[in-house]
């Protein structure tokens, strides 16, 4: 039997469409990496945007995107794991090499973006966690729900455990560390200027150490046991129903009611510790950070159940057609939404950098979701794939893909 991608009458409707309000919640985020210093993404207090109407922009967008977006990705990985390795068997084929070779082309994917488009990729993480959660996705889901969320757990403690620890071990590293990565001086941020409004290899240049960094170090500090984590536990989920709208209405409605219940109090508490401590990074790089991380699992489930209320709606059919396609190019939709943003604020119109607003970066995303609205199901009526969709199966399958419709 001949290997080959999942055809359209075998997708399910309701884990594209919240693949495709995933991957435009994310812009929210990431268009702050793009658009500022890197140490205003976690610290607003650097940015030059935090007064005002600015700030309330920031606590809007911390509150309800921060790692939330991240986290609904990182659960539906872990689905779709057990999705298309079930169907690979169902073929009575092996889905084990072909696991991994499709894993394998996503972290150089993942690689080439980091170094060549944006520090921030998000693919590489994918990747890698994506190597070690394969074994597990035959476990009971309740294996794998007490699994997941007992691995998440380690991040936190290796947080908490470095911000007690540095400080006394190596003082100068640790205050060298706060100083270029969270509260950088004048110096630093102007070369950081430079490099981003120079030429494009001054800036890939520039960005290779951080993204080192973020590839080794902070893959094994925390990237492993929350993405990995959350793996596991979206394999429970997808084996529950929750994923393909199988559940009632009620069981939704209560997702989303006790997941914002949870979480947002989590998160406004966060933030107003780390006001109350001025942002210093001591506090906040390692203990103030972690009221985020535990709230944002909360609101990521309380989005979950109101995508998948809309889905079982027999309202909202047009939207949920559009942000279905924009799910089935999520790939494309994601790295494209790299290039725009690289474009506007490293290429055509540099003077934006560190120049826009927090206002102005939300009415950017906005156009760009407009755009991938528009755009993927005009796309999806012409061709199978969107286009990286089509060369990651090509590559995997190690066949060309039919492409055209």
């Amino acid at each position: 039997m001949t290997s080959a991608p999942v055809e359209r009458r075998e997708r399910i409707d309701s884990i594209d469409v919240l693949r495709g309000f995933a991957v435009l919640g994310i812009l929210m985020m990431n268009i702050q990496d793009f658009a500022m210093i890197t140490a205003g993404y976690t610290n607003p207090s650097v940015s030059g945007f935090y007064e005002g109407r600015d700030f309330w922009i920031w606590l809007f967008a911390h509150t309800f995107y921060d790692q939330k977006f991240m986290t609904i990705f990182s659960l539906l990985f872990g689905a779709g794991i057990v999705l298309f390795t079930s169907r690979v068997e169902a073929r009575e084929e092996s889905a084990r090499a072909l696991h991994y070779r499709r894993t394998g082309w996503l972290i150089l994917f993942g690689i080439l973006h980091a170094y060549f488009i944006w520090s921030g990729d998000i693919l590489y993480s994918y990747g890698m966690c994506a190597l070690w959660v394969y074994p597990f996705r035959r476990r009971s889901a309740r294996a794998l729900m007490i699994a997941g969320v007992l691995i998440m757990c380690v991040a936190p403690l290796v947080m908490v455990g470095l911000g007690n620890y540095l400080p006394g071990a190596d003082p100068v590293y640790f205050h060298e560390m706060l100083d270029t990565e969270w509260a950088p001086p004048a110096a630093v941020v102007e070369a950081e200027r430079d490099a981003t409004l120079g030429s494009w290899w001054d800036l890939v240049k520039h960005r290779a150490p951080r993204v080192l960094v973020f590839q080794t170090f902070l893959l094994l500090m925390w990237i492993v046991w929350r993405v990995g984590g959350l793996m596991l536990v979206g394999m429970a989920l997808y084996k529950l129903g929750v994923f393909s709208a199988e559940r009632s209405n009620r069981f939704y409605a209560t997702l989303l009611v006790a997941g914002s219940a949870l979480g947002i109090p989590l998160v406004l508490y966060g933030v107003r510790q780390n006001v109350a401590h001025e942002w210093y990074g001591g506090y906040s790089m390692f203990l103030g950070g972690q009221w985020n991380y535990a709230g944002s699992v909360g609101i990521a489930l309380a989005w979950i159940g109101l995508v998948m209320l809309a889905c079982r709606s027999p309202r909202f059919g047009g939207i949920k057609r559009r942000l279905a396609a924009v799910g089935r190019m999520a790939f494309s939709n994601y790295i494209g939404q790299s290039i725009i943003c690289a474009i506007v604020f490293h290429g055509f119109a540099p003077w934006t950098y560190m120049q826009t607003d927090r206002t102005a970066q939300v009415l950017i995303v906005l156009a760009v979701w407009a755009l991938q609205l528009a755009v993927s199901p005009w796309w999806l009526e012409r061709f199978r794939f969107g286009p990286l969709e089509w060369l990651w199966r090509s590559l995997s399958y190690r066949q060309r893909q039919p492409f055209r419709l």
